[in-house]
Parts: structure tokens; sequence; C-alpha cells
């Protein structure tokens, strides 16, 4: 029986299981979305959540914390000045696991993990870079 156990093994050794999750965390920071199996979103997620929050602490020790983590600089800078402002006000659940379905070569349920305020950033994005047609000065 596996009463109390923390954490799923996923068929890979401690080591192999720190560094999946290492690059997986970079990967999340780099892109603020990937795509994996539900069950690594799902150890994962604790993970991000902690990062985002040493990142609203914003003080050095916090940012040594997450340097043992993700170990290119640029990615530390981006968590820190980009990503955990947006979260600022937000006491918690700093992600959201959207599920896809099973994976066509082995059925492995497969998911999204994404920061929750990703949608709005991209459409902010959008709306700056957008050229106006002919529409759009027609309307105005």
């Amino acid at each position: 029986m596996r009463h109390q156990v923390k954490g799923r093994k996923l068929g890979r050794t401690p080591a192999h299981r720190k560094a999946l999750f290492r690059n997986q965390l970079s990967s999340l920071v780099k892109e603020e979305r990937i795509r994996t199996t539900l069950q690594k979103a799902k150890e994962l997620r604790p993970l991000a959540e902690k990062v985002v929050t040493q990142g609203k602490r914003d003080t050095l020790q916090a940012r040594r914390q997450v340097n043992r983590l993700i170990s290119d600089r640029t990615l530390v800078k981006k968590l820190f000045d980009e990503i955990a402002p947006r979260f600022h006000e937000r006491p918690g659940g700093y992600t959201r696991i959207i599920k896809l379905g099973p994976r066509k070569g082995d059925g492995a349920e497969m998911a999204y993990l994404e920061f929750v305020d990703r949608g709005e950033a991209e459409s902010t994005t959008e709306k700056k870079g957008k050229k106006s047609s002919k529409k759009d000065k027609a309307e105005k």
C-alpha cells in the first residue's frame, strides 16, 4: 500500500526524474505553455507554482533558490521580470492543465500545462502588433 507516499515514479530513476522536471520547468518558463502527458503535468504543477511564488518575492535568496531548478539565467530573469509580476495580486493557482485526449502512438493521456494569464498576455500583444485594415478604417 502506498499510503502517504508522494509523487509518481514515472518509470525513471530519481536523478532522471529530477532532470526531466528541470527541463520541463525551463520549457514552461520559456514558452509559457508545454504539451506533455497528464501525469507529468500533474507532477510538474507544484514545482511551477513554487517557482512563481519565489518570483513574486523577488529577493536575492529567491533568485538563488530558483537558480537551483532553472539553470539558464535568461529564463530566471524572464520569470522574475515578466511572469511573476503578472501574478502579483493572485494568491496562488498560477497554472492550469488542459486535457487533450490520448496520444496516437501509445494512448497516453496528453495535456497542456500553461500559465493562467497566458491568453490575456497574447491578446494584448496581438492587438499592439495588428495592422489596421480597410474595414477597420471604414468602421472608424
